[in-house]
């Protein structure tokens, strides 16, 4: 197995599997989880083919089945975006103009997030998504249209100011 394949592929990996989880620790577990599949199962890859498809679509897997184990147990907590809204604005000296993405993608259905990751920052084809996410290249453009239009309806919506001020964190020693 050649090291230097798989290290060129973690930073589009450690990308979309943030973008897949929202949350940095469950990102680097995730990518964590797929190299080692990959390192496991490394010889369903075939050689030639894409690399970079094929790790995506080990994360794919790993992902939901991490989300189907997890759905019965109490470890993985779901948090409302929108209840933390105020942390997670961008910063900008202009609140009225204040946009962020990632509020806006985690706000989108999983499928639709994946499909709009996969084409729009890893460049991947609509027949290599497909493969990847188990789909029909159909059902693909489907995704991906209506992610890009609920994602522009989420982004044109105007930000509300937090209704209540921001909680301290205090350090404890």
């Amino acid at each position: 197995m050649t090291q230097e394949l798989l290290v060129a592929e973690i930073a589009s990996l450690r990308r979309y599997a943030r973008a897949l989880t929202g949350n940095s620790w469950a990102a680097d577990d995730l990518v964590q989880d797929t190299l080692e599949r990959a390192c496991n199962k490394w010889r369903l890859w075939l050689a030639g083919s894409n690399l970079r498809a094929w790790l995506f679509s080990v994360m794919h897997n790993v992902f939901v089945n991490q989300l189907r184990q997890s759905s019965g147990r109490s470890q993985m907590t779901l948090v409302d975006v929108d209840e933390f809204a105020d942390q997670l604005a961008a910063t900008d000296s202009d609140p009225s103009q204040m946009l962020d993405l990632q509020r806006c993608l985690m706000r989108l259905p999983s499928e639709q997030r994946e499909v709009l990751l996969l084409v729009s920052m890893q460049d991947l084809s609509y027949a290599e998504v497909a493969k990847i996410t188990g789909v029909p290249v159909g059902t693909v453009m489907s995704r991906l249209s209506r992610a890009r239009t609920r994602l522009q309806e989420l982004l044109d919506a105007p930000t509300q100011a937090p209704s209540s001020p921001v909680a301290i964190l205090h350090r404890l020693k």
